[in-house]
């Protein structure tokens, strides 16, 4: 069974997104963009926020294969960056506590 991680590796999404989250995700903020995407109130842990955060983000890529009229691009590619930025984030950690 992958970890978190290895599932996110495993994602194949269109370059251009990809790319855009990439921009993104260097000014990443935990606090103001994960409360946005997921609700306030307590914040999760690095690896509950990242499966939560690719349950969303397939829901969008589903709208975007579908040509859903209620998929944006704005949206999946701020999930995408927040996608990254706790992944970035969860490594840090994980390699601190090694």
């Amino acid at each position: 069974m992958k970890d978190v991680l290895g599932l996110l590796n495993d994602l194949r999404r269109p370059r251009l997104l990809i790319r855009a989250a990439r921009i993104g995700a260097q000014d990443y903020r935990r606090d103001a963009q994960l409360h946005r995407l997921l609700g306030y109130g307590g914040l999760p842990r690095h690896g509950a926020a990242l499966m939560r955060l690719m349950e969303l983000e397939g829901e969008q890529n589903e709208r975007r294969k579908s040509a859903d009229a209620g998929y944006s691009v704005a949206r999946h590619v701020e999930l995408l960056v927040a996608m990254m930025g706790e992944a970035r984030l969860l490594r840090e950690t994980r390699a601190a506590r090694a």
